[in-house]
């Protein structure tokens, strides 16, 4: 099973922006964290991380070499149609993924125009997010 993880705007920057919200582990944490996650759990995954948005949409154009897709837009999820309708497109499981619990923040943060195109959401439960988005993936695919 491969599972792709895409990541938004950002996000590479994790341990060096508001500590007070998204704490001080980098992405190469999160990396690392899900790199053994999915070792025990034997399956494949792969991450791709952009602040562009039209590479967002290429990747998930890709939706058909994956058996499932865990998304985190970043602020695209605010505003992005693109990647709303290139989600809508990938028939595969998909969750989509925010570190911070974005319904607790600035109002704007609560209109997730992405998360209308994915089969659910976690906000709020940091890196653990992931794991439990994989793990949803993991028994959708059994």
């Amino acid at each position: 099973m491969k599972i792709l993880i895409i990541n938004g705007p950002n996000l590479n920057m994790l341990g060096k922006r508001e500590e007070n919200i998204y704490g001080k582990n980098t992405y190469e944490d999160l990396c690392k964290q899900l790199n053994e996650f999915s070792f025990e759990n034997n399956i494949e995954i792969e991450f791709f991380q952009s602040a562009i948005e039209g590479e967002i949409v290429n990747k998930i154009h890709q939706f058909q070499n994956y058996d499932g897709l865990i998304i985190n837009p970043a602020a695209f999820s605010h505003y992005s149609i693109a990647i709303y309708d290139a989600l809508l497109i990938a028939k595969i499981p998909k969750i989509e993924v925010h570190i911070s619990n974005v319904h607790n923040r600035d109002d704007f943060r609560k209109n997730l125009i992405t998360a209308q195109a994915v089969d659910g959401i976690i906000s709020g439960l940091g890196f653990k997010g992931y794991e439990l988005a994989l793990e949803y993936i993991i028994a959708t695919n059994v």
